[in-house]
Order: C-alpha cells, then sequence, then structure tokens
C-alpha cells in the first residue's frame, strides 16, 4: 500500500522446470553452468537454452507455463502466446495508469471533507483493506481458485514485506513532517532507483543501456515537471541532511517491499508446480503484516502527527462521525462519505492493478506506470474540480518535464536486437 538498508532474502531455489518436446543434449557434468531461460530469445539450435560459466542459478524470468519450452517445434506456439502476454502488460499498464492518477486524484478529493482528519483516513485504510482483501481470499479460497498449497507459502516473506512497508510509512511520515511540500514527491523519485538496484541485487536481473537510460530519463522528466515554478535551488535551504536521506530511506524500504513481491510471485511458481500464485494471498498476508507492525508504530504515529495518544480514540471518534458525515464532528464535512469512499475504492481497485502488474511483468514496469501518472495528475488537479473550483496555470517546465518524461518511456521500450546476452524479462511500458 501507498512509492540505505540491508534485509536478507534467501537465493532463489533450483526450478523444477519440464521442457516439452525433445531433451536437449547436455554437457557433461558442468561444473559450474546454469540454465537460462529466454523468454522470446533463442539460441543457435532454436531450444531457447543457453549455458553460461557462473556460480549461481540464473534468476527466474517469467514464470508464464508456455515460455519454458524447448522444443523448435513449439517456436510459432511460443510466439503467439509470449505476444498475448505483452498484450496483457501492456493493457495491465494502461489500467493501472489510469486507476493511479484516480487514486492521487480522489485522495486530494477525499481530503477536502477529510482535512482535519487525514491520519483517521490512513488508518481506516490500513486496517480496513486487511479486511477485505482476507474476505476476498476467504471467497476465492471456498471457490478453490486459491488452493490449499498457495495457502501453505511460508509466511515469513510476507512478515517482512509487511516490516518494510510499514518502515517506509514511519520513515516518510517522519520526514514529510520536517520537508517542504514540493521537496517529497521529488525525493520519492529514488523509488525507482531503488527498485533498478534491488532488482538487479536480489533477483540478480541485468538491464540493458536503453532500460536504465529510460528510468532515469523518467525520473528527471517527472523532477522538471514537479519542480516547475518553484525555486529548486532553495528548496531544501534550510533543512539538514538528515530528513532527505530519511524520505530516500522511505523509499528503499517501499522498494525493498515490492521486489520482495515479485520474488515471492518467481519463486512460488515451484512450489506450485507451475501454477500461478494469486495475487490476493500476497495482498491479503503483506496487508495483514503491515497493519500489525503500523499497529506497534502507532503510538509513535499519533504524536508524530501532533495527536497524543491518549487522545487518540477521541479523535478516531470525531474523524469516524466526519467520514460518516454525522454527529457534532461533522461540521465543514462536506463531501462525506462521497469522496472518501470513492477514494477508498479506487485505491483498493488500484493495489490489486497494480500487483497483477508486478506478477505478469516485474516490479519496475509496475513502477514505471505509477511516474508516468504523476504529471497526467498534477495537470488534472490545475483544472477546476468538484470541491476545488479554483484551477492554477502551469509552467513551461511542466510541459517540458513531460516531454522529458515520455522520451524515457519509449527509450525503455526500445527493442534490443541481442543474443541471449541479456535475460530480458517480460518489461514492456
Amino acid at each position: 500500500m501507498i512509492q540505505c538498508f540491508a534485509f536478507a532474502v534467501p537465493q532463489l531455489g533450483k526450478a523444477n522446470l519440464a521442457f516439452n518436446g525433445s531433451k536437449p543434449a547436455y554437457p557433461r557434468n558442468p561444473p559450474s553452468i546454469f540454465l537460462h531461460l529466454h523468454g522470446h530469445d533463442a539460441d543457435a539450435s532454436g531450444s531457447g537454452i543457453s549455458y553460461r560459466r557462473r556460480r549461481k542459478i540464473a534468476p527466474i524470468q517469467r514464470f508464464q507455463n508456455p515460455k519454458f519450452r524447448s522444443s523448435s517445434s513449439d517456436n510459432n506456439n511460443t510466439t503467439s502466446q509470449s505476444q498475448s502476454s505483452n498484450s496483457k502488460v501492456v493493457f495491465w499498464s494502461a489500467v493501472t495508469l489510469v486507476l493511479a492518477v484516480g487514486n492521487r486524484v480522489m485522495y486530494k478529493l477525499a481530503l477536502v471533507p477529510m482535512k482535519d482528519y487525514p491520519f483517521f483516513l490512513a488508518q481506516l485504510n490500513t486496517f480496513g483493506y486487511v479486511v477485505i482483501y482476507f474476505t476476498i481470499l476467504y471467497i476465492r479460497h471456498r471457490a478453490g481458485i486459491v488452493t490449499d498449497e498457495m495457502m501453505r507459502l511460508p509466511k515469513w516473506r510476507f512478515a517482512v514485506i509487511g516490516m518494510l512497508e510499514a518502515l517506509g510509512v514511519v520513515a516518510g511520515m517522519y520526514s514529510a513532517a520536517m520537508l517542504p511540500g514540493p521537496a517529497i514527491p521529488i525525493l520519492n523519485q529514488t523509488f525507482l532507483l531503488w527498485q533498478l538496484g534491488f532488482s538487479a541485487l536480489l533477483l540478480g536481473r541485468r538491464y540493458s543501456w536503453n532500460k536504465i537510460a529510460g528510468c532515469l530519463l523518467v525520473a528527471a522528466g517527472v523532477v522538471t515537471a514537479i519542480a516547475s515554478g518553484s525555486e529548486s535551488g532553495q528548496m531544501l535551504s534550510g533543512v539538514g541532511l538528515l530528513w532527505p536521506i530519511m524520505m530516500v530511506v522511505s523509499s528503499a524500504f517501499q522498494a525493498g517491499a515490492t521486489i520482495i513481491k515479485e520474488y515471492v510471485f518467481i519463486d512460488a511458481v515451484t512450489h506450485l508446480k507451475g501454477k500461478l500464485l494469486d495475487i490476493f494471498v500476497v495482498n491479503s498476508f503483506g496487508s495483514g503484516f503491515q497493519a500489525l507492525f503500523v499497529l506497534l508504530f502507532l503510538p509513535f504515529l499519533s504524536n508524530l502527527k501532533g495527536i497524543p495518544f491518549h487522545e487518540l480514540p477521541s479523535y478516531i471518534k470525531s474523524g469516524a462521525g466526519c467520514f460518516l458525515n454525522i454527529g457534532p464532528s461533522s461540521s465543514g464535512c462536506d463531501g462525506s462519505p462521497l469522496m472518501p469512499l470513492l477514494y477508498i475504492v479506487n485505491n483498493i481497485a488500484f493495489n490489486i492493478s497494480i500487483l497483477n502488474l508486478v506478477k505478469l511483468s516485474s516490479a519496475v514496469v509496475s513502477s514505471l506506470a505509477v511516474v508516468l501518472s504523476v504529471p497526467t495528475t498534477i495537470y488534472i488537479l490545475s483544472l477546476p474540480l468538484p470541491y476545488l473550483p479554483e484551477g492554477v496555470t502551469l509552467s513551461p517546465f511542466f510541459l517540458f518535464g513531460s516531454v522529458i518524461l515520455v522520451l524515457g518511456l519509449i527509450l525503455y521500450n526500445v527493442p534490443q536486437h541481442s543474443n541471449s546476452k541479456h535475460g530480458s524479462d517480460l518489461d514492456i511500458m
């Protein structure tokens, strides 16, 4: 949920992959050779299998079953299935982009009636989603969509995910209280860079120059668009290094959580014998552990937001009254409960969509879809909206930054015609 530390993640175990067709001739007793599967690149024999001398197992690329075929007779079928997978990634990227824009806009509109209770709205999201996700998980388990094997997956990984997301919330809230507003979204763009680093470190992925340069251009474009009209050179004047560093570390926690989610999807294939893990297993247990850690940090978080812990019950009661627009605390809460409910519904759909995109492609692709929503959201919020009738004028730097962002996305998706040199993902955006 919504975006330098070390944590231990076990190395990927050997994948139990079955190949259709004739068995390839393996070299006898390869001392330090590993198997590398390519989604759409094949070697000279057309098998799609290459051998390299390294001492660790190659990262599992994508885990759709059709990709694990080595027979030359299946090439046409594999190509069509790869194109179908690419289409799914493009479709869900577009859905995630739309929902990301809606999520940011609806959050702004929800804070109009809930302007005095943003902390209540945040905790309603954190704990309310646990109930919603586990209810959906229970229904899908009863229907047989979620299997018992999925439910028996190791839970400590979800605990690590929840802990990292909770630490990201704490570090983000603490530093946001001390930083000027325009600096926060700019520093948050390090999220994408952290993901690239963690993806290479924990998943063993290697990115070609155009993907790295494309991500850097995307981040630069967002920073340019966000910083338009502000005195960028003086934005952090008078602010010590501790708070910007803490905001960057907050992004690292969140990025680490998303990479571990991607690892969970990949590793689950070996435990589920090729079947894909249902996203509500990850959403439910990840959200549950996040809520647990947030609950442990609640006294600290409430004091951080200027709410003494002994006054928290009365604050929650007043926040609930404003949310429902009833009682003495409903004064100035015009727009409730419609605006907050619309935000919650959109946010649930957004979280489901982005996790599904991680499952189909990678955490980096999902982040690019979310990053693209930033300038789009700024433009929409500059227009007159319900409960926000006063629009604003955008500077030319906003358009310039948006152009840089689009160029970065184009560069990221430039096809690389290479032999089996790069372990490519379905990284299409």
